[in-house]
């Protein structure tokens, strides 16, 4: 299925797939995505944060892509090899049926890891079809001109920053730009590609039918022995276990980071200026991953990303100079970098005409107090669930918190990232709370070092400014800031976070409040942007993060049949694969960029929680 969309400023909207039309594979170094039709239309190489060679998906002229398919009718279903990211996708014509299988093979620190090999291998498994191949990079965002030389069945594509090298199989063709090929297969043949990045260290290398069987082998026991490691045993097992296998995929094995989503740009809004960049780690989404991770029993990764944050992020060595940007930034680089500046592709026309594309995050220089609530938090969960931390650990947490104690009282863009302005935002006053609170309770529990009244004075002293002038007598509500009327969908956390009872009066009528206001058949609107203007044109859908917790603050509110009803209902917007974008449309489509982590964290955490609660 394609778009039919007029309108879009002369964009045709039959080039685009639907966001949710694709599949993830990676190799925890980068990914892809793969369309429904066969077609690899982003691809970003070495890494995920790097320029894409494969980026049809932001413009289907300039963009680049592998295309891979049937040359007849056909239909086509797409699904995940059984509890693997290995992902296949299957043709049905008149004549036969055959599938690709795509999958990248995950390597440890070895010269191989440069590598980064991609995988296609086309099977026919009833009858004979015709297949046709056009290998299309465009390397750069599609800025930087290329090369390509023809060897046999092997192609080499070189640009000035990177080369590629595509093996195959089959007969090979170029035009001095692209390759193609056209190849026939009967029942029980196959043919393979195999793209390689090349340098000094890797040589292009053929990929036999046998290598390629011995791959696929190995990558589907790498993902099955991974997910063999969950504990979580309760009613919605595959789509929780698919959840964790997308964290998985979003992991940056060389620092332990794990991006926010694998793509930039995918639009909030058809049309709208709200794309953004997020292929780096956010503190708050990839501390929110440690406790879902922490949920399912994999401890490794928690740890992994608690030592990307004590070698490249936590800068409390010089605590006495930091200004009031803080201890940290909201985000880095996956390779700790701090320095992400934000520019536009002014020369693609972006996902159906929605421009700008834009490479780097602006908000990185933002202050966002909350972030230091779900550090800590996540700190105090791995020292709980996990192993307890070490006295360097428990030195930097305690020079955060002092500096929380001094900073707290002020106000910031908030979880939301406003662009519209700093204000007294309620939920980053709650996040406060729980870094100092979880302090607190760390300090007790494993009888640390601590400064108990300075830390007790503070965190009570927040929660009284929250109840006196985070609750708005005549909304019968929490509200988004201080004295303020506008709701805000980020107080759902509030039972979550523990800083109030979720059978609270004040918090039932915050919930009904909620429901009224931002809530609708199920999913759940962040807040209204012409009742508390962010600084952006336009609208954006639901938030799927949001709709997920409302459906653990029901459960924690004792209300579990209109809890499961929601849940349920929200898997019903995931695609064909199990998988969620940021956002849902006005018609059920998946909005912004995809798979988001901070959706699939938060339907795990739904998920545990909620069958907990039904028993």
């Amino acid at each position: 299925m394609a778009f039919d969309i007029a309108g879009l400023g002369g964009v045709d909207g039959s080039r685009y797939l639907p966001i949710s039309e694709h599949g993830l594979i990676g190799d925890l170094r980068t990914a892809a995505l793969v369309g429904t039709n066969g077609t690899i239309d982003w691809y970003c190489c070495p890494r995920f944060d790097a320029p894409s060679v494969f980026g049809s998906i932001l413009d289907a002229e300039r963009g680049g892509s592998f295309e891979l398919a049937a040359d007849v009718p056909t239909r086509t279903r797409q699904f995940y090899f059984p509890d693997t990211n290995v992902l296949i996708t299957r043709f049905f014509a008149a004549d036969g049926v055959a599938e690709i299988q795509d999958f990248m093979p995950v390597v440890d620190e070895s010269r191989e890891a440069a590598r980064h090999r991609l995988i296609r291998r086309v099977i026919c498994v009833r009858g004979t079809l015709p297949f046709r191949a056009k290998v299309a990079p465009r390397f750069g965002y599609g800025a930087e001109p290329h090369t390509v030389r023809l060897q046999g069945h092997e192609a080499t594509f070189e640009s000035q920053s990177l080369s590629l090298a595509l093996s195959a199989t089959t007969t090979l063709e170029c035009d001095g730009r692209d390759v193609f090929s056209h190849f026939k297969l009967l029942e029980g043949e196959s043919v393979v590609f195999a793209l390689d990045q090349i340098g000094d260290e890797v040589s292009p290398r053929a990929c036999p039918r046998a290598e390629a069987e011995d791959q696929f082998g190995a990558t589907v026991r790498f993902w099955r022995r991974w997910l063999a490691g969950s504990r979580y045993h309760g009613r919605w097992r595959e789509t929780v276990h698919r959840s964790a296998l997308v964290l998985k995929l979003l992991t940056y094995a060389p620092t332990g980071a794990i991006v926010a989503a694998p793509t930039t740009s995918l639009p909030e809004q058809i049309g709208g200026e709200r794309n953004w960049d997020y292929r780096y780690v956010w503190v708050r989404d990839a501390a929110f991953c440690v406790y879902a991770m922490l949920r399912l029993g994999f401890t490794s990764e928690a740890e992994a990303f608690m030592a990307f944050l004590d070698e490249r992020a936590v800068q409390l060595d010089s605590l006495g100079d930091i200004d009031a940007t803080g201890p940290l930034q909201i985000m880095y680089g996956i390779d700790g970098r701090r320095e992400l500046p934000e520019y536009e592709l002014s020369h693609l026309e972006g996902y159906l005409g929605s421009a700008p594309v834009r490479v780097g995050n602006a908000a990185t220089g933002q202050l966002q107090l909350d972030i230091y609530g779900a550090l800590i938090d996540s700190v105090y969960l791995y020292d709980k669930w996990g192993q307890p931390i070490g006295s360097d650990r428990w030195d930097e947490v305690g020079g955060v918190v002092d500096w929380l104690c001094s900073h707290w009282d002020q106000p910031d863009e908030g979880v939301w990232e406003s662009r519209g302005g700093r204000r007294n935002f309620l939920y980053s006053r709650l996040m406060c709370w729980v870094a100092i609170e979880r302090a607190i309770r760390m300090a007790n529990r494993r009888g640390l070092p601590a400064n108990f009244p300075r830390w007790r004075r503070s965190r009570d002293a927040i929660y009284r400014q929250i109840m006196r002038r985070g609750w708005s007598a005549e909304r019968g509500a929490f509200v988004q800031s201080l004295d303020g009327d506008v709701l805000d969908a980020a107080l759902l956390m509030m039972p979550m976070a523990k800083f109030v009872s979720p059978t609270d009066p004040k918090w039932l009528s915050t919930l009904d409040a909620l429901t009224a206001d931002l809530v609708s058949d199920s999913l759940v609107y962040r807040y209204d942007p012409q009742s508390s203007p962010d600084g952006l044109r336009g609208t954006e859908g639901t938030f799927s993060i949001c709709s997920f917790w409302y459906v653990e603050a029901l459960a924690r509110a004792g209300r579990l049949e209109e809890a499961r009803l929601a849940f349920e209902k929200m898997l019903t917007y995931a695609n064909h694969l199990g998988l969620f974008a940021e956002e849902i449309g006005p018609t059920g489509e998946q909005l912004g960029n995809f798979p988001q982590a901070f959706t699939h964290l938060s339907l795990i955490s739904a998920a545990f929680n909620l069958d907990r609660a039904l028993g």
